[in-house]
């Protein structure tokens, strides 16, 4: 079943189960937070490779959203905390008068909670270690599932710097695997390249 929604585009994307905090300044956005009660929105993660006015210019997958708190920030200007609800897929992209995009999407199956494997464990002190250099980042999650497999790929895809379309692909998987392998594939080299300097004294 399709519904009608409108759309918060950003360079990163906030995923089902994560948060995020946004200053909200433009007008059109000001609107948008004004009327999610009567109209859901969704973090929709944006192509930088594309021109602006290109239809491709914001991925097809997004993430519906709820706003958990907001407060007024020292600047005056309008703070919210959002939280992922679920993955949806655009139908039809629009824009009315103001610019602001609207969407008919339609919901996406989500992750199953699998527990994690083996071998998986290692990117658990790692995100622990992004987080504790990310204090603010770290206050949005009060009680981590670090045990939840699809959880903790999840958190990464939010904080780690990788190409647009390879984050939309491993976005659009039906399952974790495909992230976390990825994940295991680039912490295995991170080890490597820092233990490298010791290895030739």
């Amino acid at each position: 079943m399709s519904q009608t929604i409108a759309l918060f585009p950003l360079s990163q994307i906030v995923l089902p189960h994560g948060r995020m905090q946004l200053r909200v300044f433009e007008p059109r956005y000001q609107r948008l937070v004004r009327e999610a009660q009567q109209r859901p929105f969704a973090s929709a993660l944006l192509n930088p490779y594309v021109h602006q006015q290109h239809q491709a210019r914001i991925f097809p997958l997004v993430t519906l959203v709820r706003i958990i708190d907001f407060c007024q920030l020292p600047d005056g200007l309008l703070g919210i905390t959002i939280e992922g609800v679920e993955r949806q897929r655009i139908i039809k992209r629009w824009q009315e008068a103001d610019q602001l995009h609207i969407a008919q999407t339609e919901a996406l199956p989500q992750w199953s909670e699998l527990e994690i494997s083996a071998a998986a464990r290692p990117l658990v002190p790692a995100l622990q270690q992004v987080y504790q250099q990310n204090p603010q980042l770290a206050a949005l999650y009060p009680s981590p599932d670090w045990h939840n497999a699809s959880w903790l790929a999840q958190r990464w895809l939010e904080v780690l710097t990788m190409p647009p379309q390879l984050k939309f692909e491993l976005l659009s998987a039906d399952q974790p695997g495909p992230t976390l392998d990825m994940l295991q594939e680039w912490l295995s080299e991170q080890q490597s390249t820092e233990q490298a300097p010791d290895a030739m004294n």
